[in-house]
């Protein structure tokens, strides 16, 4: 496994970290059992940053990861989760919330701190009270130590920006905009260079366009989208090449960026990704695949 810094937090990370949303029985229905084995198998093969959310399985991923982690030495893992998104259209940003909302997280998760807490999806919370009281929730429990570190997630890039411009952030967190198909993410990094921030990337199979298997009916995505990510999945496939094992390969490759989240709650999955990464990248291939995308390069939804 390699591992990266974290911006200035001085985190050493893992460059493919666990997603725990699949623990909430987000994809599929998954077992107690199946989702703590696979996050003991993710920390004996190296990793050793975890993200999960209350809102992943309202409440559930947490709850499963708890588990998971009562076994775990706490010096083996870096555990991040988020405040301020509770349910499909449930945002509270609030300062009181946000206090709350850590302490229950603490709670599930069996431990007295976490390294990261995010304010989670800002992009639907009201503006000023995602940064005049969420982010003052936030300095308040580092300054007692409840957490080490703070940051925001969300999908448009502009929101991060827009946040970054007015508070500083020790992380961030964006999804699906450093993969195969959408590569806008490097348009912000001088940014978060020159911040100090660190990023986590999240979603290299973009929640399922870049993977045999296809995207939820539920996705977000165009029909454009679908059906050239279902090309460059066909290709892959031709070729003897998952298209799951190129995307993880391509998204990891970053060395400005530091880790990589996946989220699974099968442990095989979770081990070939980790064997993926230390396999060397099809260059011949990728061009192939980035040739196929490029009519859908940095669409987003």
């Amino acid at each position: 496994m390699d591992y990266r810094i974290l911006g200035t937090t001085g985190l050493s990370v893992s460059a493919l970290s666990f997603g725990a949303s699949s623990l909430g029985s987000v994809f599929r229905n998954i077992s107690e059992q199946e989702g703590i084995k696979t996050v003991h198998t993710a920390i004996d093969m190296g990793v050793n940053l975890i993200d999960v959310s209350p809102y992943y399985g309202l409440t559930k991923a947490e709850t499963v990861l708890g588990k998971a982690l009562t076994t775990v030495s706490r010096d083996k893992f870096y555990l991040c989760t988020k405040a301020g998104r509770y349910g499909e259209n449930e945002f509270d940003f609030s300062y009181n919330r946000i206090i709350k909302s850590a302490e229950e997280s603490m709670r599930r998760l069996h431990t007295d701190y976490l390294d990261i807490l995010l304010l989670h999806d800002i992009e639907f919370g009201d503006r000023v009270q995602v940064l005049e009281e969420g982010i003052s929730a936030l300095q308040d429990l580092k300054k007692q130590g409840k957490i080490r570190y703070f940051g925001v997630s969300g999908l448009p890039l502009t929101i991060l920006v827009d946040t970054l411009n007015q508070i500083n952030l020790d992380v961030i967190l964006s999804y699906c905009h450093y993969t195969l198909n959408d590569t806008s993410l490097e348009t912000i990094l001088p940014i978060l260079s020159k911040k100090g921030t660190g990023v986590m990337n999240a979603s290299p199979l973009s929640m399922g366009l870049l993977s045999m298997r296809g995207a939820p009916d539920w996705h977000p995505a165009s029909q454009k989208i679908k059906e050239t990510c279902r090309e460059a999945a066909e290709y892959c496939e031709s070729q003897g090449t998952p298209i799951e094992k190129l995307a993880v390969q391509f998204s990891t490759a970053h060395s400005f960026i530091p880790t990589t989240l996946i989220s699974t709650a099968n442990p095989e999955n979770i081990a070939n990704n980790i064997r993926w990464m230390n396999e060397p990248l099809d260059e011949v291939l990728l061009h192939e695949v980035k040739k196929i995308l490029a009519p859908i390069h940095n669409e987003t939804w």
